[in-house]
């Protein structure tokens, strides 16, 4: 095969802001450039949300500052995410010059309040605030995350037609990138292609993008159908960092170098080194005092 599959590297963001441990920003950056080095070029690496409520997200400024000072190899393009959830963190996001924003929507009232501070209709309409300023004063490009697409851990089942509401709202912005996020890792792969078939009808001229969590060990195998159904775009995080402090019982996402491996062997594309992955997963674990919870940073590759 020599289909690409465009991995999402979510780890400085994702992975650290249910982490215990602090790091300091240039604890943050080390991460994010040996995570460059290693073949990311799609990166969330800060999320502008208030530092009193998630104080691992603190340093955003100091992050996107340093970053744009950086100069990478002239081969090498990196795109620099920052995750919003309102009209305070996008205007954030301009201001520190983002390379794009990814807006958060949830699918439950449940979950929008505790995380957010919104139902699921006020954050489409701040969804839509942002869009129109972005279209008036420009801004980088909006993707828009769906959470708890699968469930949540305060309404439960999240419908299908709560996923597609949400999608069509996006895609009559204009939104050019729709991920769809297992949050507390409850999807299955059967309902992942049936989902991805019914926000695609719904957006078709968006792209596609998943996110999933290993909660309950069906991260891969959601990987796997989601590329089976004819998505290019996955998220996942190096080490399988994760979780959501808003989110109980939520783990990791799925590591960055098990997706990669699985990918690989497969003769399909990801442009990342996974030997640098690897040693950068067990590194940042052990960082954080934990071990890792990537089986290939246990395991390693294969062959040797």
């Amino acid at each position: 095969m020599s289909r690409f599959i465009q991995i999402v590297e979510v780890g400085p963001r994702d992975g650290l802001q249910n982490e215990k441990a602090i790091l300091s920003v240039d604890e943050k950056l080390d991460l994010i450039r040996k995570l460059e080095t290693a073949g990311a070029r799609r990166t969330e690496v800060v999320s502008f949300v208030n530092p009193n409520r998630v104080p691992q997200m603190a340093g955003a400024e100091e992050i996107m500052d340093a970053l744009g000072s950086d100069n990478g190899p002239a081969d090498r393009v990196h795109s620099r995410i920052g995750l919003v959830l309102n009209m305070r963190g996008w205007e954030r996001c301009v201001s520190t010059g983002c390379d794009e924003a990814n807006v958060v929507v949830c699918a439950s009232d449940g979950f929008g309040v505790a995380n957010q501070g919104a139902t699921v209709s006020q954050q489409l309409d701040t969804l839509a605030a942002i869009a129109e300023r972005q279209s008036i004063d420009g801004g980088p490009p909006i993707t828009a995350t769906i959470s708890v697409a699968f469930g949540c851990p305060f309404d439960g089942e999240v419908s299908e037609d709560q996923v597609v509401a949400i999608a069509r709202e996006a895609a009559a912005l204009g939104v050019p990138e729709i991920a769809i996020a297992d949050t507390i890792g409850v999807a299955d792969p059967w309902v992942v292609t049936k989902r991805i078939e019914a926000v695609r009808a719904a957006a078709p001229d968006a792209r596609l993008r998943m996110h999933f969590h290993d909660t309950r060990n069906t991260g891969l195998a959601n990987a796997y159908a989601s590329v089976q159904a004819g998505v290019d775009v996955l998220d996942a995080s190096v080490g399988g960092l994760g979780g959501c402090p808003f989110a109980p019982a939520a783990t990791g996402n799925i590591g960055t170098e098990d997706l990669v491996y699985m990918l690989e062997r497969a003769g399909f594309e990801t442009g990342y080194d996974l030997a640098a992955l690897i040693e950068i997963g067990r590194e940042i674990s052990d960082r954080l005092g934990k071990a890792p919870a990537s089986s290939l940073a246990r395991a390693g590759g294969f062959p040797a």
